[in-house]
């Protein structure tokens, strides 16, 4: 048996082919979003708070360790019931939820000598079923809970709908769980399951689950041994094994699910040492598998490169990273070569890579940086095909890498021309633009600074003018680039030695000592100079990570705190247009899965049918199509696919006012993160609303059970009576005295009273819960509704004492008079059932601010206190009411009744013993009187 063993980390299935274009040294933000701007090699403050917070919130969580493995029979039970065993050795309190031996001896063996918990008994269409008692788990409270079988599916009437839902609380409470696993059961694999295997895996599970397990550890079996033991009958009974062996379990669906089980794993482990060495602050390459990355420019010769790195990747089975590298002023770098540059990034994306946008002033260092933080073995970049002069005045990129690389590969290959190769510090364009009035301002700067040392020269020293010259130096740098800061430093130099060196008004220099000074106030200048251009071209930086930080922030909070998928959408093309000043449409599919507007500014497009196709191409193939890309770009709009898990949920069209200003590559990249935002939260919204469907089924199957039960007794018994009765009458005839048949024709009248109320009540109910109830609210007194609803209950009252507390100064009240009446008769009715004979009841009326208060109350035995706000439920029925009639929903008619007139039903336990129900009447209703009653 082979097991991997681990303490925590991520764990999924490696894609390749996922396009994750992550800028580096960013904050924390969604990966695709473009924040790596900065050079700044500090650690991320809020990476650091968040793994803080992530190990703060594990102290207090309980551990899930998952026994991992390829297929059943493969020896996972039986591993997790023997570190059981030993946990239990070294005195750990261990105790068994739930587990499924398969009639496995051996397994049911190993369960001596454990506590085993009592299972909960469920009834779920007239068959008893035993499921994972979770309350009788948090009750126990073990320090280690055995729960087999993480992915399985929860029958009716359990708390949650999955296993792995149960053991979720079970951790939050502080309690370690073991559970198993099959790889087949991971939801993001399930179609490749079924691809390969041709069965569909009913029982799923989410990935993040295994994710976040604290340890997994892989069973392994090689295929051969498995099928051997179920030809023993030691997984499945004789016959079940011959026919899994002819069908799921076949020697190569057996060896993929193998290799995909080794291959989560693997990605698991290869995630934890990434972890540990973040966490250790390691920044030497750790070799345990190959990572290569590739340097792209805006060289034609780059799309070579890619293809002989992806070439070596996929010979290497190895990831592989495609980066490009621009300076901190992106002014200075003309459009047309950075929009060469992303597509060969987006080159290396159909080809499987991970592409990133690097930022800095030295092309080395920021490769060199990025590579030992993605632990990569292997670097690809291009080599200049001849020499050139200019490599004799600086190295070149290959050897300012190689010089750097220390332990991490460098392959050069050719790809590059001198011409194209990316600078190494300016980045600077043949064809950029001077600035001559940057220029200008330096000789202007340096002129004032002579003017001012001109005014202090008999007053101070001459190093006290030097100090002025830096000064100008200082703030020509802080306004302008590096090449005006240099100009203004030799020009301050030349001032200083023309102006106040002796001999004053000539360059020569009488003490070679003052050469040393112009040399030192030369460098110091051009320091200066650098350091503040620097410093500037940084805080320019921050300032556009900050907006855009910020956009995404404002489109996230919003999005977060909505719910519907029209008001997301609208909410989203709120955001780009305003972000990206530009027109903005959301489609959705309909049922037939074609793309329907949604919403948006409608008005500024023209959907044609040709607009139409582009859409809906970029929604299949989940691919951006229309304006700005390779594919119809004869359109006006560029058409995004809302993605979401790589599944397509929706499309935008974005058509933007300055197009020059939307299709570079910062903006491009900002409005993906915003399609994806979108796309996650429609997602999302689209499970909840699932989820909710789901949960109204299974409350709808709920209640109808509970209906059903609840009701079909009280209706047989009634007409059980009734054709009693009739029977007798039809049987005996003429033959039955006068005071028998007498008896019978009132049993039957009584009981078919007893069914017409019950039937009444049903249908009111669902009226109420339909909302066809309209009120008819009239002026009318209590005392004349009290006094109806006695009349209607006159029979059932006799020997009983009623005592009504009403005055005759009572306003009259807005109320539907009828519906009222009813609330009286169930409440009264309600005291008449569950009190003795012998017990009065009690009706009073009160007016209390601007509400009017009516009070039935009774000497019965009341209701417990942890009933009590069950009261009010369907079908509800506390344990005093078990050898009573009714179906429990006169008091939720009450309820229904009384909300829809704006009033409130309360009740209460009364000292001494009984029940108090209370429930207002505004003396001003907010309903329209009049209204017809439905």
């Amino acid at each position: 048996m082979l097991g991997f063993y681990s303490n925590s980390g991520f764990c999924a299935v490696s894609n390749p082919s996922t396009y994750k274009a992550a800028f580096y040294n960013a904050s924390h933000v969604p990966q695709h979003f473009p924040a790596t701007l900065m050079n700044d090699k500090r650690p991320n403050p809020d990476e650091l708070l968040s793994r803080v917070q992530a190990e703060e919130k594990k102290q207090s969580r309980g551990k899930l360790k998952i026994f991992f493995g390829f297929s059943p029979g493969v020896g996972k039970t039986y591993a997790m019931l023997e570190a059981a065993h030993a946990k239990k050795k070294e005195g750990l309190d261990v105790a068994v939820g739930l587990l499924e031996t398969h009639g496995r001896e051996d397994t049911a063996a190993l369960l001596k000598g454990l506590e085993i918990l009592p299972r909960l008994e469920l009834e779920y269409r007239g068959t008893s079923l035993q499921e994972f008692d979770l309350d009788g788990a948090l009750k126990r409270r073990p320090a280690l809970l055995i729960v087999d079988e993480l992915a399985h599916t929860n029958a009716d009437g359990s708390r949650h709908i999955k296993r792995w839902q149960d053991v979720q609380e079970l951790l939050d409470s502080g309690i370690d769980v073991y559970s198993t696993l099959n790889v087949q059961h991971l939801e993001s694999i399930n179609d490749i399951v079924a691809q390969i295997t041709g069965v569909i895996v009913r029982e799923r599970l989410p990935d993040k689950v295994l994710e976040e397990a604290d340890e997994v550890e892989l069973v392994d079996l090689p295929p051969d041994d498995l099928l051997k033991r179920l030809e023993e009958g030691k997984v499945y009974v004789p016959e079940a094994a011959q026919r899994a062996i002819q069908n799921f379990f076949k020697k190569g669906n057996l060896i993929a699910l193998r290799e995909m089980a080794l291959r989560m794993t693997a990605d698991r482990v290869n995630e934890q040492v990434q972890d540990y060495r973040r966490d250790q602050a390691i920044t030497q390459t750790w070799p345990t598998t190959d990572h290569i990355l590739v340097c792209v420019s805006s060289s034609p010769s780059s799309a070579n490169l890619v293809r002989a790195a992806h070439r070596m990747a996929k010979s290497l089975r190895a990831d592989w990273i495609a980066v490009y590298v621009e300076p901190p002023d992106r002014t200075h770098v003309p459009e047309t070569e950075r929009a060469q540059a992303i597509t060969h990034l987006r080159l290396a994306e159909q080809l499987g890579a991970e592409t990133a946008i690097l930022s800095g002033a030295n092309f080395a260092e920021e490769v060199m940086t990025y590579a030992r933080e993605r632990n990569v073995t292997k670097i690809f970049v291009g080599k200049p095909p001849k020499a050139s002069w200019k490599s004799l005045l600086r190295r070149s990129l290959v050897d300012q890498l190689l010089k750097l690389s220390g332990e991490i590969d460098v392959y050069a290959t050719r790809g590059e021309t001198a011409e194209n190769a990316p600078a190494r510090v300016r980045f600077r364009s043949a064809k950029a633009e001077v600035d001559w009035r940057a220029y200008g301002y330096a000789v202007l700067t340096v002129a004032i600074s002579t003017a001012v040392s001109w005014v202090l020269y008999s007053l101070v020293d001459l190093s006290n003018l030097i100090m002025v010259y830096l000064f100008g130096i200082l703030v020509i740098s802080t306004r302008q680039g590096m090449g005006p800061s240099a100009l203004a430093s030799f020009l301050s130099v030349v001032a200083l030695d023309f102006f106040f060196v002796q001999p004053r008004f000539s360059f020569a220099v009488s003490d070679t000592q003052y050469l040393f000074v112009f040399l030192v106030m030369f460098l110091v200048g051009l320091a200066i100079s650098n350091s503040t251009v620097r410093i500037r071209q940084q805080a320019q930086i921050s300032r556009l990570r900050e907006r855009r930080t910020s956009a995404l922030y404002g489109l996230s909070r919003e999005l977060a705190s909505t719910w519907g998928t029209s008001e997301l959408l609208e909410i989203a093309v709120k955001h780009i247009s305003e972000v990206f000043e530009s027109s903005v449409v959301a489609f959705l599919p309909d049922e037939q899965g074609r793309l329907q507007v949604q919403c948006g500014n409608i008005a500024d497009f023209q959907l044609t049918a040709k607009e139409m196709g582009v859409a809906h191409w970029a929604y299949d193939l989940g691919q951006a199509a229309g304006k700005g890309t390779d594919t119809l770009p004869g359109t006006d709009t560029l058409y995004l696919p809302l993605l979401a898990s790589g599944e397509p949920v929706g499309a935008l069209g974005v058509k933007p006012h300055s197009p020059e200003r939307l299709f570079i590559p910062e903006q491009m990249h900002l409005l993906e993160a915003f399609a994806h935002q979108t796309a996650l939260a429609v997602a999302a919204d689209k499970l909840m609303q699932k989820q909710q469907h789901t949960q109204m089924e299974m409350e709808t199957e709920k209640l109808r059970s509970s209906l059903l039960s609840s009701v079909s007794h009280d209706l047989r018994t009634p007409l059980a009576a009734i054709k009693g009765s009739i029977s007798s009458l039809l049987s005996e005839g003429d033959g039955l005295k006068p005071a028998t048949r007498k008896d019978l024709l009132e049993n039957i009248h009584d009981e078919t009273d007893r069914l017409e109320r019950l039937v009444t009540n049903l249908l009111e109910m669902t009226r109420l819960e339909s909302g066809a109830v309209q009120l008819r609210t009239e002026p009318n007194h209590p005392a004349e509704v009290i006094g109806s609803a006695i009349a209607r209950l006159e029979k059932k009252l006799e020997g009983r004492v009623l005592n009504t507390h009403v005055t005759s100064d009572l306003p009259l009240v807005p109320m539907d008079g009828l519906l009222v009446e009813q609330v009286l008769v169930n409440l009264l009715d309600n005291a008449l059932k569950y009190t003795p004979i012998e017990s009065p009841i009690d009706i009073a009326v009160a007016l209390e601010k601007n509400h009017l208060w009516i009070e039935v109350a009774d000497r019965g035995p009341g209701v417990p206190e942890e009933d009590l706000p069950r009261l009010f439920e369907k079908f509800y029925r506390g344990p005093q009411t078990q050898n009573k009639s009714g179906a429990g929903l006169g008091l939720s008619i009450c309820k229904g009744i009384v909300d829809i007139h704006g009033g409130t039903l309360s009740a209460e336990n009364r000292p001494g013993g009984g029940m108090r129900f209370r429930f207002s009447l505004p003396l001003k209703h907010p309903g329209e009187s009049g209204a017809p009653r439905g």
